[in-house]
């Protein structure tokens, strides 16, 4: 793309009051990692790529199987079988070639999780174990990053801001996690392929709204019910 296009491109974002070109700078000139390029963090990796962050983190250790297809929207069929961080490389690429993608091919663990964490200005967990997300929790509270959260099961959704600014973290709602094999998943019960387009641009843009320094509202957990399409807030 040429360099004077640049305005063209996120036009309708600079065209927004609060964002204007000052906005558009901070997220050219951010870093956000996504942990996870499953459900959840396929729409937020095309929702951020398409808003022209300037370096996109992604940290997936799976590869893309065909029962992906119905939700995690960034991989294609010709993609099953490759890592899910190489098939968000290539989906980056050809959306949005400004965007630096660093591609972490790991599971994220004890070993590593401070050191991957400690790059990045915003963390946006789109992971599907409470092990993995009390470890980014807890990582983010150590290092004093703010962290999206969002989860999903069947048409139920929930989407939180945690650790902005001294606010509340995932142990001040839920102060230790349930043991993984307790708690059903999508692998077991399932998940309609839309709701995790909805958290994940959720997700999204609240990450974008950290980004530009627009007001985000902490202590605070949203509850989708997609079924009954019932939108509430529990405030801890």
């Amino acid at each position: 793309m040429k360099k004077e296009d640049h305005f063209s491109r996120y036009s309708r974002q600079i065209f927004i009051e609060e964002i204007g070109l000052e906005g558009q700078k901070k997220i050219r000139s951010s870093k956000v990692l996504v942990i996870g390029a499953g459900g959840l963090g396929s729409p937020v990796i095309q929702y951020l790529t398409a808003a022209g962050i300037g370096t996109l983190g992604v940290i997936d250790f799976d590869h893309v199987e065909i029962h992906n297809l119905n939700r995690q929207i960034i991989h294609t069929e010709n993609r099953v079988g490759l890592s899910k961080v190489k098939s968000a490389e290539i989906f980056v690429e050809e959306l949005n070639h400004q965007v630096k993608l660093t591609g972490i091919e790991e599971r994220l663990n004890e070993n590593n999780a401070e050191e991957i964490i400690s790059h990045y200005d915003v963390i946006v967990d789109g992971s599907d174990n409470f092990s993995t997300r009390y470890l980014v929790n807890d990582t983010c509270v150590k290092l004093n990053k703010t962290l999206v959260y969002g989860s999903i099961l069947g048409f139920s959704g929930q989407v939180a801001v945690f650790n902005r600014n001294g606010s509340k973290n995932l142990r001040d709602l839920f102060p230790e996690p349930p043991f993984d094999e307790d708690v059903p998943d999508c692998d077991s019960l399932g998940v309609l392929g839309a709701l995790p387009g909805i958290i994940g641009s959720m997700m999204a843009l609240q990450a974008l709204k950290i980004i530009t320094d627009l007001p985000v509202i902490v202590n605070q957990l949203t509850l989708a019910d997609t079924l009954n399409w019932r939108f509430q807030t529990i405030d801890f």
